[in-house]
């Protein structure tokens, strides 16, 4: 029988890496995950079934989601040779990485931001760049370029909104980041459903930008359905390195419909949007918490003191949310979904209770 030393035979740059981790909670108000807490509608859940019971699932799916990309193409206007379906708009992020950066290259991307940029770079042997936002979450175009020509960076991801903290970077750094840099700027639009903010129109002008969008966030989370946008000449590369039939007939075929049924979707994300406000409220109503504004569906909030505590009384409390006080800039930071106004006002109430 083969005993050898697995750990010997994994990568250093493996090695050397966290796993991305999320806390979970089995009964209780989940609002950890910036997830859409409505599920599909009746109506959405009929259409979907009698697609379902029409699919081959012993056949391969389409390679090319071709009814995917056409409900994305009208619904958004962009040609669907301008599309590649990603596993999440995760993968696509690994697929930027792969088709522009050699080991050892350098990606750029704020800190704090998405954490999945800088496990996918370091597993993938990449250096990264980061740069430091400012007490208002936000960054300056200037030092920035300067910063990522002198290492050298092939990309810089920009989070629009930025997650953890919620808010749209200035419009007008990113336009000069846009301009002024002679590499790959990606617009990481996952959560554009609740800020309605893109850089999308201005992909005719500039052939160095790259629009990221998602599903999770609108009520597909469990499908796993991000798509990206691309230069033609981009995305016919990328193509090369996704791999085969990575989107499955499943997602592709209620992916589409939710798209061409979008209205029920569209009420959700203004509820969403309304809670957002009304929940943002409250919490500038509690005294020893600071609530940074939103673009996004989350709010990230400060504690006095001790979040760790905060955190912990929530979850034992029923309440799950993010603690993100690990992070030197976001000591006794904690981020919380929106969720519907019974489980926004729970987690109010038990958050004065925890921090009192």
């Amino acid at each position: 029988m083969s005993q050898i030393n697995l750990l010997n035979l994994v990568c250093e740059k493996v090695k050397s890496l966290k796993a991305y981790q999320v806390e979970t909670l089995e009964d209780g108000v989940k609002l950890h995950a910036n997830e859409n807490p409505y599920p599909p509608s009746a109506e959405f859940i009929k259409i979907a079934l009698e697609r379902f019971e029409k699919l081959d699932l012993n056949r391969y799916p389409d390679p090319d989601c071709k009814q995917l990309k056409e409900a994305i193409s009208t619904r958004i206007g962009v040609p669907t040779n301008q599309l590649v379906i990603g596993n999440g708009s995760d993968e696509l992020i690994q697929n930027l990485m792969q088709v522009f950066c050699d080991e050892g290259d350098t990606v750029a991307f704020p800190d704090p931001t998405f954490a999945m940029y800088a496990i996918t770079a370091k597993s993938m042997g990449l250096k990264v760049k980061t740069f430091p936002l400012n007490k208002n979450w936000d960054f300056e175009a200037k030092p920035l370029i300067e910063k990522l020509t002198a290492s050298h960076a092939r990309i810089v991801f920009i989070s629009y909104p930025n997650n953890p903290t919620g808010n749209c970077f200035s419009r007008t750094e990113i336009q000069k980041l846009i301009e002024n840099f002679e590499g790959i700027v990606v617009l990481d639009e996952a959560y554009y459903d609740f800020s309605g903010l893109s850089f999308l129109d201005q992909m005719e002008k500039h052939n160095n930008l790259v629009v990221l969008r998602s599903l999770s966030k609108i009520g597909l989370a469990g499908l796993r359905v991000g798509y990206g946008i691309f230069p033609s000449i981009i995305a016919d590369e990328i193509n090369k390195v996704r791999l085969p039939y990575n989107s499955n007939s499943v997602s592709q075929i209620i992916a589409a419909e939710l798209l061409n049924n979008f209205d029920a979707v569209q009420k959700q994300i203004n509820s969403i949007k309304e809670e957002r406000t009304r929940l943002m409220s409250g919490l500038e109503g509690i005294n020893s918490i600071t609530a940074f504004p939103s673009d996004a569906n989350f709010i990230l909030f400060q504690a006095s003191e001790n979040g760790e505590n905060v955190f912990k009384n929530l979850m034992k409390n029923g309440i799950l949310i993010r603690n993100l006080g690990g992070h030197p800039m976001l000591k006794n930071c904690l981020r919380v979904t929106i969720g519907t106004k019974a489980e926004n006002d729970q987690f109010l109430d038990r958050l004065r209770q925890a921090v009192h």
